[in-house]
């Protein structure tokens, strides 16, 4: 073969892999949101984590010192959360009113086993609605089908069974996964609203 035949084959070879490598660290589900309130609510979590944690780039220690804090409840929910970052939290409520969002209200909720093991659906004139995280929502599915992760999946499959389980027990769920799995897009993306943000859709009013 000659060289020049061989050497373009090489070039080839080499832009196609470097596709592909970059194509698996892409977050394809992202198609899913038509608003762009997901991509930028990761980048604010991702912002606010490493800036308050302080690990350079090291995202494995970074996430897990998270998870470990959610899971011992030793989080400090005063300094962690960025202004910006607390307003899009409150921007997912107000959009919380379709099969699609990352949170639905809880009368809307599908699965009516799950809806009675939460709570009532329907609140009283002075109550504001309860939200439940949407297992079953388009993004979620998205990042569970594209995942290489068996752990994560499973993870996911049994929450959308039942959703009334607490984030302190998702996080330590989640801590355990394998180190050559724990930092795929698709499980970043789930600490990030599973986790993060389901946490300051709770506590977002006592930033005023």
């Amino acid at each position: 073969m000659p060289l020049k035949i061989r050497s373009r084959i090489i070039v080839i070879c080499l832009i196609i892999s470097s596709q592909l490598n970059y194509a698996q660290t892409e977050n394809f589900c992202l198609s899913v949101d038509e608003t762009g309130i997901i991509e930028k609510a990761y980048k604010s979590f991702e912002n606010d984590l490493f800036t308050y944690y302080k690990f350079g780039n090291d995202s494995i220690k970074t996430y897990r010192t998270f998870l470990a804090e959610v899971a011992s409840l030793s989080l400090d929910l005063r300094k962690l959360p960025s202004t910006n970052s607390i307003q899009l939290a409150r921007e997912f409520k107000k959009i919380a009113n379709n099969k699609n969002s990352l949170w639905i209200k809880l009368s809307e909720y599908e699965n009516q086993e799950a809806t009675k093991k939460s709570g009532p659906s329907t609140p009283s004139k002075n109550q504001e609605e309860v939200l439940i995280f949407n297992y079953r929502g388009g993004f979620i599915q998205c990042l569970k089908n594209t995942s290489d992760s068996d752990d994560f999946k499973d993870i996911v499959n049994t929450l959308e069974e039942d959703g009334n389980v607490s984030t302190s027990l998702i996080s330590q769920k989640i801590y355990y996964i394998p180190d050559k799995e724990f930092c795929a897009i698709e499980i970043k993306n789930f600490i990030a609203f599973d986790v993060y943000y389901s946490i300051l859709m709770v506590i977002e009013k006592a930033f005023g």
